[in-house]
């Protein structure tokens, strides 16, 4: 027992990290500005078109904040703070790939970096379901713009092909309507239903990742612009709408729909972990980093406000729509022709998303394959593009599979728990690093350490444990997935650690011989 608690504690060290990300096959061709596009375009897309609504309305399972969703916006930004200072420290100072689990490899042993690696792949590659789901919402009511155009079949093409089995029974009981009528069955007992358009799109990034991923930020800075273009257009236009008597009352539900709002929020604040995940293609990770982190996060905290005081004071709260809300809110001041292109700038913020959480799917994967938790195979690196095409290749088609069956507000509600145990994991990374590694050189330091690390704990601790209270079905489904981490830990990835330890001895010895 004592040797299996000194193996599962071991540590990778930082100049080991460093050593072997030097001798990286990945391409370094990112600067801050593409990082700023790839930490911009996940955090902007996701919150607005997809959560807002939702957030201010509440769900199944939880209150909306109302107007008070811009002090959600806030609170998620404070507790956002705290982390970010962290994340920028800790990517300063070991710019490898993998985010946290390269961080928690570093500071808390093998064991709590198997699980954090797991976490994040819940927090990227599930989450990536809802967005994916959502490009396929927002791509319907753009084509509804062109009924007198496009051929009926194409507008409003078959419901089967574009939403998941779950959503098609839930839909034929909620009208009342029979399941066979409504989508084919197979031998009369399977039935199929598949989201076309969602596939498509991560098929189509897939390769697009495969090729490159300077090409793929390119690609991405091309849809943020066209993203920020539509946003900045809403705040402008819509101001002018904004009626202050619909932001009463202010906070509809109290703490409570202020806390789940902020919540809901927080899904969509992934962005700057994945700007980390690319130190290794980034020319200048030390300087860089820390400067796109934090660059995005204030950014996008001031547009988010923005945006929530123009959504919620042109109409009444019963007016906000949860699927599109923003071009919603178009309709009902009369504006059809900017809710069209409000579509298309959703459809581009959503596509860069996408892409961005694919992107840190693989890059997370292939740290975790590097340190051989993962079959070796799977770090294969493309001769000609220089990316991991192969954990590119599995992880575009997990997320089309999944997109199959997986219940939507489920997916994000997961992607939220694993959002929040990084953040936390990151802060006290920083901690350990302060005790273990006091001389070691940060070109950024959180200030007020201990205090920022330890009060980023909390906030997101307490933001996790109150939402425990009322998000009952995701709450249960956390823990399992830990566990299915943990067996596969138990089962796989403790062997195969300990035969690469035999293997590296082995070599060793050889070497000496031949000396």
């Amino acid at each position: 027992m004592s040797k299996i608690l000194e193996n599962i504690l071991r540590k990778k060290s930082t100049d080991e990290l460093i050593a072997t990300s030097k001798k990286s096959e990945l391409k370094k061709t990112l600067n801050v500005f593409d990082l700023i596009v790839i930490g911009i375009g996940a955090v902007v897309g996701t919150g607005i078109f997809t959560i807002i609504g939702s957030a201010i309305q509440g769900g199944p399972e939880g209150v909306g904040a109302g107007p008070a969703i811009i002090i959600s916006m806030v609170f998620a930004a404070i507790a956002c703070v705290f982390s970010a200072l962290c994340y920028s420290e800790i990517a300063s100072m070991i710019p490898v790939a993998g985010s946290a689990y390269t961080y928690t490899y570093a500071t808390m042993g093998e064991f709590m970096a198997w699980m954090v690696g797991w976490i994040l792949m819940l927090e990227y590659a599930i989450g990536n379901i809802t967005v994916a789901s959502a490009w396929t919402g927002y791509l319907t009511q753009f084509l509804k713009g062109f009924k007198h155009v496009l051929p009926d079949f194409v507008v409003n093409f078959p419901m089967w092909l574009r939403n998941d089995y779950r959503f098609m029974f839930s839909y034929c009981d909620k009208f009342g309507l029979d399941p066979h009528t409504q989508m084919p069955f197979i031998f009369d007992k399977i039935p199929v239903a598949i989201n076309l358009p969602a596939i498509f799109i991560l098929f189509l990034l897939t390769l697009l990742l495969i090729k490159g991923v300077k090409e793929s930020t390119r690609f991405a800075s091309i849809m943020v612009g066209v993203n920020m273009f539509m946003i900045i257009s809403f705040i402008a236009v819509g101001a002018f709408y904004v009626k202050p008597e619909n932001w009463t009352p202010f906070a509809p539900n109290g703490f409570e729909g202020v806390f789940m709002g902020a919540f809901l929020i927080f899904f969509a604040y992934i962005g700057f972990d994945a700007i980390s995940t690319t130190a290794e293609e980034t020319e200048n990770p030390q300087r860089d980093l820390p400067v796109a982190i934090l660059g995005t996060l204030i950014f996008c905290t001031i547009l988010y406000v923005l945006v929530a005081l123009v959504l919620t004071g042109i109409g009444p709260l019963s007016s906000i729509d949860t699927q599109a809300p923003i071009a919603h809110a178009m309709r009902m001041i009369g504006k059809d022709w900017f809710a069209g292109l409000i579509s298309v700038g959703a459809i581009c913020a959503l596509t860069s998303v996408i892409l961005i959480y694919q992107l840190g799917t693989t890059r997370i994967l292939y740290a975790m394959s590097r340190d051989r938790f993962l079959p070796k195979s799977l770090r294969l690196i493309h001769k000609k593009f220089r990316t991991p095409h192969v954990l590119t290749w599995i992880s575009g088609i997990v997320v089309m599979v999944c997109s199959l069956f997986m219940d939507l507000s489920i997916s994000a509600e997961l992607c939220n728990f694993g959002t929040f145990t990084s953040f936390i994991i990151i802060c006290i990374a920083v901690l350990i690093l302060r005790k273990t590694e006091p001389d070691r050189p940060r070109p950024f330091k959180v200030p007020f350490s201990p205090i920022f690390p330890i009060l980023g704990i909390l906030t997101c601790g307490g933001l996790m444990i109150y939402s425990m209270k009322y998000l009952t079905t995701s709450s249960i489904y956390f823990p399992l997935w830990l566990l299915i981490g943990l067996l596969i830990y138990v089962t796989y990835g403790y062997k195969q650690k300990r035969l690469e330890e035999q293997g590296r001895k082995v070599r060793k010895r050889k070497v000496k011989v031949e000396v």
